[in-house]
């Protein structure tokens, strides 16, 4: 069974602090925590998941050799892992065309498309969470509230089918940049997408049981409570690991790392660039 515990640890790195203390007390806490003083990290009982943009890889870049080196070392030592929200093809370009050889377990889409040593385990999709009767209920309701809105404009695209949630834009994401501007100056002012949530709550939670996101200039993500990235965590949980570590940089409140981060199934590191999570690593691993 898992060992929980509470355990966070952030690291500023600034070149002032003497890094190398910060993480070995970090060690000793997590240590005293789960109570087993002498328990050498093994592939088997350790699991290290890692977000990757901001933590393997400059945002939305190819991750630095190094990098990809330096996972390859510490493979041999604990069982690594990668969870983010992007599909497995984005995933792939940014960290190899052989990344599912590369890593013991591949969390695509927070975990809805899962592999493990190179095989897929899991598929999930907001579709068979929901089911259509209610996918439908839930998109007409959306496009009835949408129809009687004014707005500087509306262009196409008001909603947008993921694999893991839908994307709801009452502008339509088919807008110019101009138009995408002149729309968010617009929705600040009138709150268009911050009453259009409390609309869709009251009608379908919880009985639904959505989450709903305002980000960006223009729409809101829908998806199913619990499909952040702790969603991935289900998946290890018969795994025997007395130990599964979680690396990533939006940690905060708000940030898509938040939830696994603080979840007490994991401890949880909070990384500002890919540099700072080697650093930790090797504090900790070698």
């Amino acid at each position: 069974a898992v060992v929980r515990r509470r355990t966070r640890t952030h690291h500023h790195h600034q070149r002032s602090l003497p890094g190398s203390c910060l993480h070995h007390n970090a060690l000793t806490l997590i240590q005293s925590v789960s109570g087993k003083e002498n328990m050498a990290p093994t592939r088997e009982n350790t699991l290290v998941l890692f977000d990757v943009d901001g933590t393997l890889t400059v945002p939305r870049k190819e991750a630095d050799p190094a990098m990809i080196t330096y996972l390859a070392e510490l493979r041999k030592k604990v069982t690594i892992g990668i969870v983010g929200g992007s599909d497995l093809g984005k995933q792939q370009e940014q960290l190899g065309a052989n990344m599912l050889q590369n890593f013991d377990y591949v969390f695509s889409e927070n975990g809805l498309d899962a592999y493990k040593d190179g095989v897929s385990f899991h598929q999930n999709s907001f579709k068979d969470y929901l089911g259509e009767e209610k996918l439908q209920k839930f998109i007409n309701f959306c496009l009835g509230y949408m129809s009687k809105l004014e707005l500087p404009c509306k262009r196409g695209t008001f909603v947008e089918f993921r694999k893991g949630m839908l994307n709801i834009s009452p502008v339509g994401r088919a807008c110019s940049q101009s138009e995408r501007d002149a729309y968010e100056e617009f929705d600040l002012a009138n709150n268009i997408r911050k009453d259009f949530v409390s609309a869709l709550e009251k009608e379908f939670n919880p009985d639904y049981g959505l989450k709903f996101s305002i980000g960006g200039q223009i729409s809101f993500d829908v998806f199913p409570v619990g499909w952040d990235k702790t969603y991935c965590l289900q998946h290890i949980k018969d795994s025997g690991y007395e130990e599964i570590h979680f690396f990533g940089d939006k940690t905060f409140s708000g940030g898509n790392d938040f939830e696994i981060y603080n979840d007490e199934r994991t401890v949880g590191h909070s990384v500002k660039t890919w540099t700072d999570t080697v650093e930790i690593c090797k504090s900790i691993w070698g």
